[in-house]
């Protein structure tokens, strides 16, 4: 079985090829201008964003020698150090639950980012806890995500709730909450509608979806996680700014890392919306949903093993 490492490597695989190809350049080159530039376009190749990008080569600048070479392993040691300062302290547990029964999770974000599917991968984290777990399909807008739920929810042996097509989301979730109760479930899992961000009934919608939950079962809902996708880079950034007015997320699910060379949107995400990013997915294996490590994930980055130089 391999490590929480290396599945962080094997997902970052891109993102490192990506830094590493502009590293090689700098071997041997004196701390310069030229280091600085090299350095910066590496970084922004990792989608970092402008503004920690100036934060790291900053923090470079006072621990770094002018005018005197640079080895790659004294960079890849100095760079992580950086990089996990600028990420806060783990969540030792992102399943932990609180007292209040069942704890009510919703997921939200847009269409395509894998958002159904997550939903289905938190379950099974859940379960491997033995905990009851009910899902909830109130994105009715889409049959097909009502569809796809619904099978997940056969293959792991759970329960799902759903209604029509076109139906009350809000509903939906208010009938979730009431079936995770009444089957005294731990957990009630409840996958919301995904349509275009831009879309202001879409946002008062979920709006009224947390109103409702939160009317059931005391401090409800208790995560509110937004699922963005890693190869949507800094746009998914925007696309946070935007839910975060409807419903204050809790956490970040980064999906599709292991397809993207845009990995060091997760600094970016911090920065500018002072999220943790809780959850990585790294395939579509129901167990390829890895709890987000700060020092692995930096490790995975940069660290001279992962690219056997």
């Amino acid at each position: 079985m391999p490590s929480l490492l290396e599945r962080f490597r094997a997902g970052l695989e891109r993102t490192r090829a990506q830094v590493e190809t502009r590293w090689k350049k700098l071997v041997g080159l004196k701390v310069s201008p030229e280091f600085w530039d090299e350095l910066e376009a590496s970084l922004y190749a990792a989608d970092l964003g402008p503004g920690t990008v100036e934060d790291v080569v900053g923090r470079l600048r006072t621990r770094m020698a002018e005018d005197r070479p640079v080895s790659l392993e004294e960079l890849r040691r100095l760079l992580a150090d950086v990089l996990a300062g600028l990420l806060p302290p783990d969540d030792p547990d992102p399943l932990a639950l609180g007292t209040e029964r069942p704890h009510v999770v919703l997921v939200i974000g847009v269409n395509g980012t894998g958002k159904t599917t997550t939903v289905a991968k938190l379950a099974a984290q859940h379960l491997a806890r033995r905990r009851r777990v009910v899902l909830g399909a109130a994105d009715t807008f889409r049959a097909a995500a009502v569809e796809q739920l619904a099978t997940w929810a056969e293959r792991l042996k759970v329960e799902v709730v759903r209604q029509g097509a076109g139906a009350d989301p809000a509903a939906v979730a208010f009938d979730t909450v009431q079936k995770a109760r009444a089957r005294d479930a731990d957990v009630a899992l409840i996958d919301t509608a995904g349509r275009l961000h831009t879309k202001t009934p879409l946002m008062q919608e979920l709006g009224k979806v947390a109103r409702v939950v939160g009317r059931e079962v005391a401090g409800a809902p208790h995560e509110t996680l937004l699922v963005l996708d890693a190869t949507t880079g800094q746009n998914g950034i925007q696309q946070a700014r935007v839910f975060a007015e409807a419903v204050r997320p809790t956490g970040i699910v980064l999906t599709k890392l292991d397809g993207t060379a845009k990995g060091g949107v997760v600094f970016a995400i911090e920065r500018e919306l002072a999220l943790p990013v809780k959850w990585v997915g790294v395939g579509e294996g129901v167990d390829d949903l890895l709890p987000f490590r700060r020092d692995v994930f930096v490790r995975a980055i940069v660290d001279a093993g992962a690219s056997g130089a």
